[in-house]
């Protein structure tokens, strides 16, 4: 009995009812998969798990909840590997590594990011691969052997990733100049924005949008790692990425825009980047800085990257562009030039004078 009086229940044993389906209707096939995928059979209720792991049930919901688990009730759904990795978050905390707070950050960073890597490896891999070869067979029956063969594969990869992209943002932590900038830093922050996209949602099949889509994040995503900068997330027909230094930003900008202008399949695109400080939360960023970024890449025309007067003062600072053209020859080695646009108020931000920025040595 717990703590409320309510009757406690006992954990099955091998043999009871350890794989029982939380719905009778559920295929068994399905449940041999996600026991494959788990490494373990249902056998616990969210109560009996917490109470195994030793955690209270509320701190337990706050994790499962962080984490994106759908609120199962009392169903014996959860599994050996549940308790073991809810004891060792809540471990963390018991030790003083990690507050609550922080924990529950922990956990609902890692299940958002996760979560959208399961789904685009379904959607996008998994279901290609599970095709029936031959008439009468499920797709069910194809995926478990696969699953079989892929699983230890991904994982280990998944985690390789994960360190390398540790290590480098320990890096950016460690040579930081002060704790404050770890959390709020000076970043140049870009947006890259497909022109014209809700006319092609009419017009396109889904799965050409699709397509289209894929290739435009594939695309970005490539240019921004070549080139040093971070992308920090992609929502469909724009991808919003940093960059330590204005010259990478830059540069990440107008390669886009020339990549995709040499590509027919792909519409016009704007860009719109600002530099300053802004905060970092579970891998985003947040502030006026990107927000301008933002109303830049709004009123951006086609195929043009506007700049805010800090990061062309950056460049300028830096000898990466002229101040004007009259200071240009021609043996100027500056990588970029600057046009002023007329000043206008924005919204929340008040009056702006955008710079559209251009490449001033073709081929650098």
């Amino acid at each position: 009995m717990d703590d409320s009086g309510t009757p406690a229940e006992e954990p099955t044993t091998d043999g009871e009812a350890a794989h029982e389906p939380a719905h009778p209707e559920e295929d068994p096939l399905a449940l041999r998969i996600e026991q494959l995928i788990l490494g373990a059979g249902r056998q616990y209720t969210p109560f009996q798990a917490a109470r195994a792991a030793d955690v209270p049930m509320e701190l337990a919901a706050r994790f499962w909840r962080a984490m994106g688990f759908a609120d199962i009730g009392q169903a014996r759904a959860l599994t050996e590997t549940d308790v073991i990795a809810l004891r060792r978050l809540a471990g963390l905390v018991e030790a003083g590594l990690l507050s609550e707070a922080m924990a529950v950050q922990v956990a609902r960073s890692t299940g958002q990011t996760t979560a959208r890597l399961a789904e685009w490896q379904i959607d996008s891999f998994l279901e290609g691969l599970t095709e029936p070869p031959e008439p009468g067979m499920t797709r069910t029956e194809v995926a478990y052997p696969l699953v079989e063969l892929l699983l230890p594969e991904l994982q280990e990869f998944l985690v390789y990733v994960w360190r390398r992209q540790l290590a480098a943002a320990t890096g950016r932590v460690v040579q930081a100049a002060d704790d404050e900038e770890m959390v709020d830093r000076r970043l140049a922050v870009a947006f890259a924005d497909l022109v014209g996209f809700t006319r092609l949602t009419r017009r396109l099949e889904e799965e050409e949008l699709g397509e289209l889509v894929e290739a435009f994040e594939t695309t970005a995503a490539d240019l921004v790692a070549a080139h040093g900068g971070r992308l920090i997330k992609t929502l469909g027909d724009e991808v919003l990425y940093v960059a330590d230094e204005a010259g990478t930003a830059a540069e990440i900008g107008l390669r886009l825009i020339e990549t995709l202008a040499n590509d027919a399949t792909m519409p016009e695109l704007r860009v719109g980047m600002a530099l300053g400080t802004v905060t970092t939360r579970m891998g985003d960023v947040f502030g006026n800085t990107v927000n301008l970024a933002s109303r830049l890449t709004s009123i951006a025309p086609k195929d043009t990257v506007l700049v805010d007067g800090a990061l062309r003062a950056e460049l300028v600072a830096a000898g990466e562009a002229p101040e004007s053209e009259k200071e240009t020859g021609a043996d100027a080695a500056y990588r970029f030039a600057f046009q002023p646009l007329y000043q206008r108020p924005v919204r929340g931000l008040g009056v702006i004078e955008p710079w559209l920025l251009t490449r001033r040595a073709p081929g650098y």
